[in-house]
């Protein structure tokens, strides 16, 4: 089995993502809580919600731990079982007027999450990947739609087909979790509005989930698509316009790069660049492009 530090440095090398990789994992009731870990409610003197303590995470680099004593959001609560759903969180009044137009839309939302039992589990444990000192339940990356799909291509290296997720705009901690460990399937994950609110996940961002135990599948999948020319960051084809010299001279003069000469590799050897290229054309068709 792959170790947190092993999986944390493939996961950089391959994606160079801009938050750590975070270590996920539920404990049982009664199961202790890391000494180290960090409590809301204790260590800051306020309530937090799941998507915030993912958040502090992946960007300041610390494990910490939400219980039901910890917790303000009541559907997170909800989804994580630390405390049975009230009789609002199955009328569709949370969703009316704000997510659906009516109350029995909006229990079609409800209903639609994913959730635990209440009672099955303790406590949310969460830590950047690489000093996790305990072994996940699973791994959440943020990042772009780029290295989202390259973690999408690593899951399919090996089965093919397609890769299946839901995406209801809210409430995404049930899918980070709960959608994950239940289907034991990596999941794409469409952030929504609380985790970009209270969580701070940017625009430009999704995430990603791995069930811990298919870590190393997944690794093998993003090294299988690296080697067959698959990158991040991905090379943008641009034509030149001719400029005087035929698009086959061009060609001919100054051979493109290789598809594995990415960011993280050398430029390859007789690769001016285009400052080089731009000093062999004439002066006079340098205004064309």
């Amino acid at each position: 089995m792959i170790d947190v530090k092993t999986a944390d440095r493939e996961l950089s090398f391959y994606l160079r993502p801009q938050t750590f990789p975070v270590a996920i994992r539920m404990l049982r009731p009664g199961e202790p809580i890391p000494d180290k870990a960090r409590r809301p409610a204790r260590d800051f003197k306020k309530l937090s919600m799941n998507c915030q303590v993912i958040d502090m995470a992946r960007r300041y680099g610390w494990m910490l731990a939400l219980t039901r004593e910890d917790s303000i959001c009541s559907l997170g609560i909800a989804a994580l079982g630390l405390e049975k759903p009230t009789h609002l969180h199955k009328s569709g009044t949370l969703c009316e007027g704000m997510y659906t137009e009516t109350k029995e839309a909006g229990q079609r939302s409800e209903a639609a999450v994913d959730q635990f039992a209440p009672g099955d589990y303790g406590a949310l444990l969460v830590a950047p990947l690489d000093r996790a000192p305990f072994e996940p339940d699973l791994v959440c990356v943020y990042g772009n739609p780029a290295q989202i799909m390259r973690l999408t291509q690593a899951a399919l290296w090996k089965r093919g087909g397609k890769l299946t997720s839901s995406f209801g705009g809210r409430v995404d901690c049930a899918e980070i979790i709960v959608t994950t460990m239940r289907t034991d399937q990596p999941q794409v994950i469409l952030p929504c509005s609380g985790d970009r609110i209270f969580g701070q996940t940017q625009d430009h961002e999704m995430a990603f989930t791995i069930p811990w135990g298919q870590m190393e599948a997944i690794i093998e999948g993003l090294k299988g698509t690296h080697a067959g020319g698959i990158r991040y960051r991905l090379q943008a084809l641009v034509r030149r316009p001719r400029a005087g010299l035929s698009d086959r001279r061009l060609v001919r003069r100054h051979p493109r790069r290789p598809l594995d000469r990415g960011v993280l590799h050398e430029r390859a050897a007789g690769d001016h660049g285009d400052t080089e290229l731009l000093r062999e054309i004439p002066a006079r068709c340098r205004a064309c492009l």
